[in-house]
């Protein structure tokens, strides 16, 4: 897409779409933000949307569907076994990422389970780019272990290195000599790395890694729901790829690996997910895993009208001027931030903005999840809905010991074609004041904490008065504004 250059001189991200639909949103006082949060046991996954303001958790499910996504629901198929929806689907997935087979799943960590358990034995390593959540917690279900091989730069915060989210090729050469080609049944690639501030891999690196599984005999994994993001800014900051357009830059990445798996919510903006691949030997030992934990083999418990959508979707992430809507959102949020002197990853990468909790929050020790406080705090305070990717998203150890997390961050995610520039600009005020007033936050401890996956459905609360303390500055400062 080129770019628009505006005469008198702003540098704004230009929407290339409109709006058709819209839905209400509440913009509730502060002190029933301090109620919600309370209830929510400082927990912003279990908010009610009715007190959330800008849902910026996630933009997995929440980015907006086209027109043409949402008229294609309506001539569906929904046979239970042989629906033609599922026929398109398949297309689609041949013709835009270039796989033959394809497994339909009811979402990304689906996929995640059904690789899982197909492929992974008690001891085996899996490599890759960095975890995520849900990934690490299918390996760890099945016998396995996680070994992330970033390079050093990966988590320097704030950089200008544009592709944070490679793998350390002699790191892989190394893992793969200490533990044996026996003990790895895959090599994993995220695209883009999700939890150390959705920063891509280049493709360069992708072809490096491609190398050494060949030269091992290893299978190589592609996480491609964040796909589209992670080719764009490839062909963005990449000279050699500069001049490729995006269904070239896709098919060379999926073309690299043996299995692409991904969520539909994220990768076409509508809700299910796929595993693909051209190895007919692969597909066998993943078939039988559908039927029983997903559905029939050509809906994969996914609404036939979601397939629908799919299908389109799919087509619909080559289009650039889609595609590049959520980086050039998240470019201005990042950049805006940056020029106040509040801490965030840069370069901008994909799915949202991430704020360095740690820098932000020096004060609260790691052990009292400063992520999560912060998140907690900036919800209070604007009523704007983020989420932690810390300690909070991290495990303990066999001892019950926190493993404290890499990084400590607040994202706010930007789902496509959702926000505006003005409510863009409401979350980069609000996040301003809390700056100043940063020391006023304090720190979280657990009141409930679930065995697994802690962060969706764990209860906190603060370990002083520091929220109440927080709410009265707020309306010295903001009076009776919201």
């Amino acid at each position: 897409m080129s770019q628009v250059k505006f005469y008198l001189g702003e540098d704004i991200p230009l929407e290339l779409h409109k709006v058709r639909v819209v839905q209400k949103l509440h913009l509730v006082p502060i002190e029933r933000r301090l109620d919600a949060i309370k209830e929510a046991g400082f927990n912003t996954f279990r908010l009610s949307t009715l007190d959330v303001y800008l849902d910026m958790l996630t933009d997995s499910g929440t980015n907006a569907m086209s027109d043409n996504q949402v008229a294609s629901m309506l001539q569906a198929d929904d046979a239970y076994a042989g629906s033609q929806s599922f026929i398109k689907l398949q297309k689609a997935v041949e013709d835009v990422l270039g796989k033959k087979y394809l497994l339909p799943v009811h979402q990304g960590r689906a996929a995640e389970n059904v690789i899982c358990r197909a492929f992974i034995k008690k001891g085996d390593i899996i490599p890759t780019n960095y975890h995520f959540t849900t990934v690490l917690a299918h390996v760890l279900e099945n016998g396995g272990k996680i070994e992330e091989l970033l390079h050093d730069h990966a988590l320097v915060l704030h950089s200008d290195h544009p592709f944070k989210g490679n793998m350390d090729i002699e790191k892989l050469e190394a893992c793969i000599q200490k533990h044996g080609v026996d003990k790895i049944p895959f090599i994993r690639m995220e695209a883009s790395t999700n939890l150390i501030g959705g920063q891509p891999f280049s493709m360069s690196n992708l072809m490096d890694v491609r190398r050494v599984a060949d030269k091992y005999g290893i299978m190589l994994v592609l996480d491609a729901s964040l796909l589209g993001e992670n080719a764009y800014l490839i062909q963005q900051r990449e000279e050699q790829w500069k001049e490729n357009s995006m269904a070239d830059i896709i098919k060379m990445m999926t073309g690299l690996a043996d299995l692409v798996y991904f969520s539909a919510r994220k990768l076409s903006s509508s809700r299910g997910g796929g595993i693909c691949t051209n190895r007919k030997d692969l597909y066998g030992k993943m078939e039988a895993l559908i039927p029983l934990f997903e559905g029939f083999l050509t809906y994969g418990g996914i609404s036939v009208r979601e397939i629908e959508a799919m299908a389109v979707g799919l087509r619909e992430t080559l289009d650039e001027t889609m595609i590049s809507q959520s980086p050039s959102f998240i470019k201005y949020l990042v950049e805006s931030l940056d020029k106040l002197g509040i801490p965030v990853v840069t370069p901008p990468g994909v799915l949202g903005a991430h704020v360095d909790a740690m820098a932000f929050c020096p004060h609260i020790p790691q052990t009292e999840y400063p992520a999560g406080a912060l998140a907690a705090a900036f919800y209070l305070i604007s009523g704007i809905r983020g989420m932690e990717r810390g300690t909070i998203s991290s495990v303990r150890d066999e001892n019950g010991d926190e493993i404290l997390a890499d990084v400590e961050l607040l994202r706010l995610a930007v789902p496509r074609r959702v926000f505006t520039l003005s409510q863009v600009k409401y979350v980069i005020d609000r996040l301003a004041w809390l700056y100043e007033n940063r020391d006023m936050i304090g720190g979280l401890k657990f009141v409930y904490e679930p065995p697994v996956l802690r962060f969706f459905m764990g209860g906190l609360e603060p370990t002083s008065d520091w929220p109440e303390k927080l709410m009265i500055k707020f309306r010295k400062d903001f009076g009776e504004s919201l």
